[in-house]
């Protein structure tokens, strides 16, 4: 059997995991696939042979892109080396958008079909690229349902796919298993902090969710600070350190279990957000971006929410703090609000049952595969 040459870019470490599990069933066809591109640890472990580093593409922020703008010319030229020789069969970008709808024109030009897993954000801000996606894809893969609609309005080949966090969200065991493992009193009520998986965000976000987390009580509270894998570790702790905080919990890891053990989340945003209402633990969703950055985005944004969760549910569900308002009084005013007997507890809870409904209803793993035939077959080289 001819082997199959797919090219993957997935330039975050959420794309790594969201590829890896649709890497994970293509392989349980033997070796007929042929992984290249860029991604990350995951991709890699399941056969992906990369074309640069991943940790470069840890880049977000208009400021910051057009610092690395030399690197990503230089990745441009490599891919488009790649394709002249290589020929892949398919292309599969996720999510990335900067980079990715410029690859998608590149492999357009080489006749390479691109299937678009996690589609821009272009109902939140930068509409122009619905039109990029129809001239430069032949399927784009939706994980939020009201994208499907949108994109059909212009015309643009697309399927709702299920969010990759119903396939990707297990736990080690229940509360009482994750206490002993940590060491956690589970007769206290835990607050959690999710500073996020990018070494700037934990810059900007991590010192001010300690300064929030000393107000609480330690023999009420267990307070617990989620450090991803993908964070340097170094520069973490010393963050720690300073802050003076000797009875927290840092949780390595295990982010998940964490996320259901908690009475209430502080998240920086991102797809944390919808993990935790997935989960079905109120959060206090925090942004704070470079301020020329923010100022950018802000007069270009078409969306009145930042988090996730209350923009599938097009409600203030859970409480969005952004730039200037993310401080700790702030915060604490907002965790009070969502603790067990507050004022807005029960009315969220109530409502974050319907997005594990919306998300639910197919898996990616499943309805990928058969869009990555689909294509094979009807775009034959």
């Amino acid at each position: 059997m001819k082997k199959v040459k797919i090219f993957w870019l997935a330039g975050e470490s959420s794309g790594d995991l969201h590829c890896e599990l649709i890497m994970k069933e293509l392989n349980k066809d033997g070796l007929r696939f042929e992984h290249h591109g860029i991604g990350g640890p995951k991709m890699q472990a399941q056969g992906l042979k990369p074309l640069f580093p991943f940790e470069r593409f840890a880049v977000m922020g208009f400021v910051e892109v057009l610092a690395h703008l030399p690197f990503f010319l230089k990745v441009e030229r490599r891919i488009r080396r790649f394709f002249k020789k290589e020929k892949p069969d398919i292309a599969i970008l996720a999510d990335y958008p900067g980079l990715n709808l410029r690859v998608a024109h590149i492999a357009d030009e080489h006749r390479i079909p691109v299937l678009y897993y996690i589609c821009p954000q272009f109902w939140a801000w930068k509409h122009e690229r619905v039109h990029k996606l129809k001239m430069s894809t032949k399927h784009v893969a939706c994980i939020l349902p009201f994208e499907e609609e949108l994109l059909n309005i212009h015309n643009v080949t697309c399927s709702f796919v299920g969010h990759p966090i119903v396939e990707e969200i297990t736990f080690m065991g229940d509360r009482s298993h994750f206490a002993r493992f940590f060491g956690l009193d589970p007769d206290k009520k835990w607050l959690g902090f999710l500073p996020g998986s990018r070494n700037k965000e934990i810059q900007k976000m991590l010192p001010v969710f300690l300064e929030a987390a000393k107000k609480w009580d330690k023999d009420e509270y267990e307070i617990l600070i989620s450090k991803s894998h993908s964070v340097k570790h170094l520069s973490f702790m010393r963050l720690i350190e300073k802050a003076k905080l000797p009875h927290l919990h840092i949780i390595d890891g295990y982010a998940y279990d964490m996320m259901r053990g908690c009475e209430v989340l502080v998240c920086t945003s991102g797809t944390v957000t919808l993990e935790s209402a997935y989960v079905g633990t109120p959060a206090v969703i925090c942004y704070k971006a470079n301020p020329i950055s923010y100022l950018i985005g802000k007069h270009f944004i078409r969306v009145s929410h930042i988090g996730l969760p209350n923009i599938i549910l097009n409600d203030s569900v859970l409480p969005e703090l952004i730039q200037r308002d993310v401080n700790a009084a702030n915060i604490n005013k907002e965790i009070n609000k969502l603790l067990p007997g507050g004022e807005n507890r029960e009315n969220v809870l109530g409502k974050l049952q319907n997005i594990r409904a919306v998300l639910s209803s197919r898996r990616p793993s499943v309805e990928i595969p058969k869009i990555i035939e689909h294509l094979l077959e009807t775009y034959e080289r």
